[in-house]
């Protein structure tokens, strides 16, 4: 996920560089038979860009950047800048080819074909890529095959990529991405792997079993109170939490869930906010900050989807969570209790749209404890029930909560609290707690 946007104009601005807008994309060149049009339409017009995913083409391929947006001496530049901002740059890893791929020419054996000789484009029923050839993992010439991408790989870690976000993993055999993984590993161990799997949860836990770091979720499709906690209670309280590592994502480049379309911002803080204090690792696809929230009709789907065309983005336009996002990684980045995984803790609340949890360091010097209204248009208040030994709290004594999003304290004594939130005001507490 990695924006190489008026790379080369930014290039040479002198001190720092403009900012630039960000895509869950890959930076390879984009093929030209077949290329697809906006919508995933099946003829391209004059001006259409095709989609990213679809690689391959005159100026090379998964070793190549797309001409438009730069040089492979531009990226290098991109990673050092920033780094020097404290930024890491994660790259798309998709094993798609487009039927302009070299290997296509150089390696046809590498993918599936038809008896007539022609070479299959990939299939998902019901969706169709006829812009991608898939690849052959089982061909004769596996070994040669799961080489070079392992070195196409290993080509990018050399460039300064130490993130890939690996585009479908479950559709590839289990053993290449533990021979990749292991391989990369090996040689630099702070290379980190992001699963891009829904699927099963066996196989999702099978990749998280073999090396990848971190792994999308189910989270995106959990909306009650209920369902949250059973989730989250499986992923950081059970077996789950030795091996599999869940990033929070709200939305996805291919998923706009119902609960976001045609939503309010109010909806689009209620999922950041959940996503970016339950767990240790969160992300989110471009334009959620803006509250895009149009559905491609009838599909959990965005409507004139990024996959297809270039967007342009005003991110300061009116409506936008800018600084709400700012402020939870703010939080995120200033509380140690936020930084750990399975310390994760539910309280009871007798509203059932209030969901409260808290998360601390061993220690308890460091304590952190949720509520938020999980209704984006209704107020919900009610009796909280703070379970004080999660906290390490003295029932005996008064303790504190400082609101972090809003500011203010409150002197609280034992358990049993009131909280009201509003939509329209404040709809969540994320309090770091304090007793003397």
């Amino acid at each position: 996920m990695v924006a190489m946007d008026h790379l080369r104009a930014a290039r040479r601005c002198a001190g720092p560089s403009p900012p630039v807008n960000t895509a869950a994309t890959t930076i390879h060149p984009i093929g030209i038979t077949a290329r697809k049009g906006k919508n995933n339409t099946l003829t391209a017009l004059e001006g259409d860009v095709g989609s990213p995913w679809a690689i391959g083409g005159p100026a090379g391929g998964h070793r190549a950047v797309e001409p438009a947006l730069g040089t492979i001496d531009d990226f290098k530049w991109l990673v050092g800048e920033a780094k020097k901002r404290g930024l890491e740059i994660a790259l798309d890893f998709a094993i798609n080819c487009s039927p302009d791929h070299p290997y296509v020419k150089e390696h046809p054996e590498w993918f599936y074909q038809r008896p007539d000789g022609s070479i299959r484009y990939a299939e998902n029923p019901p969706k169709k890529y006829q812009d991608i050839y898939p690849i052959n993992f089982h061909c004769d010439d596996w070994k040669a095959l799961w080489k070079e991408l392992i070195d196409v790989v290993q080509f990018w870690v050399d460039c300064g990529v130490k993130i890939f976000r690996v585009d479908n993993p479950h559709t590839k055999p289990v053993a290449f991405w533990e021979e990749l993984i292991g391989t990369i590993q090996r040689k630099d161990p702070d290379v980190l792997f992001l699963a891009e799997a829904f699927t099963k949860p066996k196989m999702m836990q099978v990749l998280g079993k073999i090396g990848f770091t971190q792994s999308y979720t189910y989270f995106t499709w959990r909306e009650s109170r209920a369902e949250l906690e059973e989730y989250a209670r499986e992923l950081f309280h059970g077996d789950m939490r030795w091996y599999y590592r869940a990033n929070f994502w709200p939305n996805t480049p291919d998923i706009l869930p119902g609960h976001l379309q045609n939503a309010g911002p109010q909806m689009f803080r209620i999922r950041a906010a959940l996503a970016a204090t339950m767990s240790s690792t969160w992300g989110m696809y471009t334009g959620y900050e803006l509250g895009e929230n149009e559905p491609y009709p009838g599909k959990e789907e965005y409507n004139h989807s990024e996959k297809y065309q270039l967007v342009e983005r005003d991110y300061n336009k009116p409506g936008n969570i800018n600084g709400f996002i700012r402020k939870l990684n703010l939080i995120r980045r200033d509380n140690a209790a936020l930084h750990l995984y399975d310390n994760l803790r539910f309280h009871a609340a007798d509203h059932s749209q209030i969901i409260s949890y808290s998360k601390a360091t061993p220690d308890f010097s460091n304590r952190i404890l949720c509520f938020i209204n999980l209704d984006p248009k209704q107020t919900a208040a009610s009796m909280v029930h703070v379970d004080l030994a999660a906290l390490g709290l003295d029932a005996s004594k008064p303790f504190k909560v400082i609101d972090l999003l809003h500011g203010g304290a409150y002197d609280w004594n034992g358990a049993h609290n009131y909280v009201e939130l509003k939509p329209d005001g404040v709809s969540m507490h994320v309090f770091r707690v304090e007793q003397a």
